[in-house]
């Protein structure tokens, strides 16, 4: 037993598997065993493993300018480069660039941006945040307030009402329909919720309405058609800036450039970008605002004499360099085009599970997707705790694929995007070898409806 904290672990249940290398879609362990990387690392090896062109441009880049800060006026080329071809990418009108190194410190750096935007124009009191049950957004002490997930909550002891965090409805129909309910009636209920949300609160004290476009850590959960755009009406009305968590969703992964795109979500005001922004080659995160929140905030720094806000590796130059050639990978051998090809097969073969016994509901869209096994396939009904998604996640590894259980009985899968159709059909043969083993195991403790 080693002596490292583990992170996102049951800390009884630890070094269960050393892996050792990894080549392509595929990663091995000490004992020489081949796996499928069904989640590609944690949604972030878009390009695969032993990529030459990456682990070239990291040594030349470290052989150049190994470390540089922004820090006082310094900056480098590859970070301005970086900047610029994101810009140049985000549906974000004249957006500008801040650098860090995880989606959970991108995520931190917005809730101080927002602060200081709204200092900056005189609405000190426009500080709240609307963020979803069951949304995942990082485990810093502010990204984790915002994350709607119980398991990153207790024993914390968050600051959520210092931090201004709300919550409002998860837009899941399959868990989240009243008896009798259609997805548009769905939507327009927990919509309107938002709305009496914001009017008990007050417009005034809202700053922002945080969303990942399709949720990941939560039980990769897909809104209904409609959703966003009313989301969006609602907040344009009270003058609440909506902010897109693209940590997973960002390049290609669902078949678009980014999630935004996908699920028809229009210029938001903030985008958190990080994992395939580099494909994990390197941290590196990208917190994006609007133009004019920028601009708001540059008089305020030049009377302290300084915006006090940064990490000693933002902008770091090796990461930069990384994350440029990943962007140069995607455009040049059109990705997200093959992405959205690769997605829609996947797409269908995720979805022949429907009428196992076990299987309540299988969501997804592009490369990104999730089956969630039930007791009761009539009512849905969930299994009490993990242990079922726990069994089926390591039925999945005996059978050679790493995946994660989610949301407690959900698996989910995002495989790197340069997967052929061959490497899918093997992502779903195992699946359904370790659907059955489940199954069977779930059938023997009795806790599967007859």
């Amino acid at each position: 037993m080693s002596n490292i904290i583990y992170p996102t672990t049951n800390l009884k249940v630890t070094e269960t598997l050393t892996i050792e290398r990894g080549d392509g879609a595929y990663v091995y362990d000490s004992e020489g065993n081949q796996y499928l990387e069904g989640l590609a690392g944690l949604w972030c090896t878009s390009l695969g493993y032993n990529n030459r062109e990456l682990i070239d441009t990291t040594a030349e880049q470290m052989g150049k300018l190994s470390y540089s800060h922004m820090f006082g006026g310094k900056t480098h080329q590859v970070g301005i480069d970086l900047s610029e071809k994101l810009t140049a990418m985000v549906p974000v009108e004249n957006a500008k660039v801040f650098f860090g190194n995880s989606g959970s410190d991108a995520n931190d750096t917005h809730v101080k941006m927002l602060r200081y935007y709204f200092n900056a124009i005189g609405k000190p009191e426009k500080f709240k945040i609307i963020a979803r049950e069951r949304s995942y957004h990082g485990v810093t002490v502010a990204s984790a307030s915002l994350t709607g997930l119980p398991p990153n909550h207790t024993n914390f002891d968050l600051p959520f009402n210092a931090l201004g965090v709300l919550r409002t409805d998860a837009p899941h129909y399959f868990h989240g329909a009243l008896p009798g309910e259609t997805e548009e009636q769905f939507v327009d209920r927990i919509v309107n919720n938002l709305e009496q949300l914001i009017l008990k609160e007050g417009a005034d004290t809202i700053a922002a309405f945080i969303a990942e476009p399709i949720t990941g850590a939560s039980g990769v959960i897909v809104p209904p058609k409609g959703y966003y755009q009313k989301v969006q009406a609602i907040l344009n009305k009270y003058d609440i800036l909506f902010w897109a968590d693209e940590v997973i969703t960002g390049f290609g992964r669902t078949g678009n450039d980014f999630g935004c795109t996908t699920m028809g979500i229009e210029s938001p005001a903030l985008m958190t970008l990080a994992k395939q922004l580099s494909s994990a080659y390197m941290p590196i995160s990208a917190s994006v605002i609007r133009g004019d929140i920028y601009e708001a905030m540059i008089e305020p720094s030049a009377k302290v004499g300084v915006f006090g806000h940064g990490y000693t590796y933002s902008g770091h130059p090796v990461a930069a360099a990384v994350a440029l050639k990943t962007l140069e990978i995607y455009e040049r051998d059109n990705i997200f085009g093959h992405a959205a090809t690769l997605g829609e097969y996947m797409q269908k073969r995720l979805h022949e599970f429907e009428d196992h016994p076990l299987v309540g509901e299988v969501r997804g869209e592009g490369m990104i997707g999730a089956v969630e096994m039930v007791s009761d396939k009539r009512s849905g009904a969930g299994f009490e705790g993990g242990a079922v998604g726990t069994f089926a996640m390591q039925s999945c590894q005996k059978h050679g694929m790493i995946t994660r259980a989610v949301a407690g009985n959900s698996l989910a899968f995002c495989p790197p995007l340069i997967v052929t159709e061959a490497q899918v059909d093997e992502m779903i043969e195992k699946l359904g070898k370790a659907l059955d083993e489940t199954l069977d195991f779930v059938t023997r403790e009795g806790l599967i409806a007859a």
